[in-house]
C-alpha cells in the first residue's frame, strides 16, 4: 500500500514509519520544510496548504499531529493544544475529500470520554465533560469533510503510551529511580495505557484491516488504576513507590491540568481492536513494563 503519515517524526511516527515499510508498504512522509528525500512532501497546516502530488495513488492518510498536554495550561499552552491538532487534520481531511483517498487514520485522545470514574467505558460512549474532551471532539469532528467524501476514517483514541524514549514515563523514569515515585491523590483513578509496540502494531492493524472505521480505542484491554500503576512501575524499577502527592499540590503546580490529566481517569476497553481479531503482545501492565524498562 502507499501510505501518507503526517507527524512522521513525533513519538509514535518515528516508530510507525519503519514498521510499515519492513510490512513492505510504501511510506510519504508530510514535512514542513523542503523536501530532502524522494518520498518528502511538504505541508502547511497553519495557512492551510499541502501539496495535492503527496496524496496521488495513495490508499491511506495517517495524521499523528499534536503537541503535548503535559504542563500548566496557561491560555496560549491550550490554544497550541487546540491548534496543532485541529488544524492539520482539517487540511487532511480537506485533501482526502478532494483527492478521494480511501482511508483517514487520524490521532485521537481516550479523554474524549471525561472523567469517567469506575464505568467501563468502550466506543459506544458519549463524549465527557472537560477542556481535553471539548478538544478531543473539535479534533473528531474536523474529519468531517473525508467522511462525507465516503473516506474510512478511524479515530485512534490513544491512551498512555509506554516507553521511555518518549511520553509521560521519560518523565516519570528518572523520578522511580530516585525513589521518590508516588500515586496521584488517592490513586483510585483509571489510566487506560497500551504500550508503545502495540501503539504501532495496533495502527499497521488498523491500515490493513478495511473492515474497522469509526472511534478505535488505543489502549491495553486490562486499564489499572493509578495506584497499581505507580506500584508496579515501582517493582519493575526495583524501587519503593510509597508515597502519594496531594491533590493541592497537583492543582497548585499544574492548575486545571492537574485535573484533568492527573486526577480524572478513563476505565476504556478496546473493544473494537478485540473483536476485530488485533491481539496484543502486551495485554498486562507487569509484563509491558518489565519490557520497557
Amino acid at each position: 500500500m502507499r501510505i501518507v503519515v503526517a507527524g512522521s517524526t513525533g513519538f509514535i511516527g518515528s516508530a510507525l514509519v519503519p514498521e510499515l515499510a519492513r510490512a513492505g508498504h510504501q511510506v510519504r512522509r508530510l514535512v514542513r520544510r523542503e523536501p530532502t528525500a524522494d518520498n518528502e512532501f511538504t505541508w502547511d497546516p497553519p495557512a492551510g496548504t499541502i501539496d495535492d502530488t503527496a496524496l496521488d495513488g495513495v490508499d491511506a492518510v495517517v495524521n499523528l499531529c499534536g503537541s503535548s498536554l503535559i504542563g500548566r495550561w496557561s491560555a496560549a499552552h491550550k490554544q497550541a493544544i487546540r491548534d496543532s491538532r485541529i488544524e492539520p487534520t482539517e487540511v487532511l481531511a480537506e485533501a482526502v475529500a478532494r483527492t478521494g483517498v480511501p482511508a483517514l487514520l487520524n490521532a485521537s485522545g481516550i479523554g474524549f470520554y471525561g472523567d469517567t470514574g469506575d464505568v467501563t467505558v468502550d466506543e459506544q460512549a458519549g463524549q465527557g465533560a472537560g477542556f481535553i474532551a471539548e478538544v478531543v471532539g473539535d479534533w473528531e469532528a474536523a474529519t468531517a469533510p473525508a467522511a462525507a467524501a465516503g473516506a474510512r476514517v478511524v479515530l485512534m483514541r490513544n491512551g498512555l503510551v509506554l516507553s521511555t524514549d518518549g511520553g509521560l514515563l521519560r518523565i516519570l523514569k528518572p523520578v522511580f529511580w530516585l525513589g521518590l515515585g508516588a500515586r496521584l491523590g488517592e490513586g483510585r483513578q483509571f489510566m487506560p495505557w497500551i504500550s508503545h509496540p502495540d501503539a504501532i502494531a495496533a495502527i499497521r492493524f488498523l491500515i490493513e484491516h478495511a473492515e474497522v472505521s469509526g472511534p478505535v480505542n488505543m489502549c491495553s484491554p486490562h486499564p489499572v488504576t493509578n495506584r497499581e500503576f505507580t506500584h508496579t512501575f515501582g517493582k519493575a524499577l526495583g524501587r519503593p513507590a510509597p508515597w502519594f502527592a496531594p491533590k493541592a499540590a497537583l492543582r497548585l503546580a499544574l492548575s486545571d491540568a492537574a485535573d484533568e490529566m492527573l486526577l480524572a481517569g478513563q476505565h476504556a476497553i478496546p473493544r473494537k481492536l478485540t473483536d476485530a481479531g488485533f491481539e496484543f503482545r502486551h495485554p498486562h501492565l507487569d509484563t509491558a513494563l518489565a519490557d520497557v524498562v
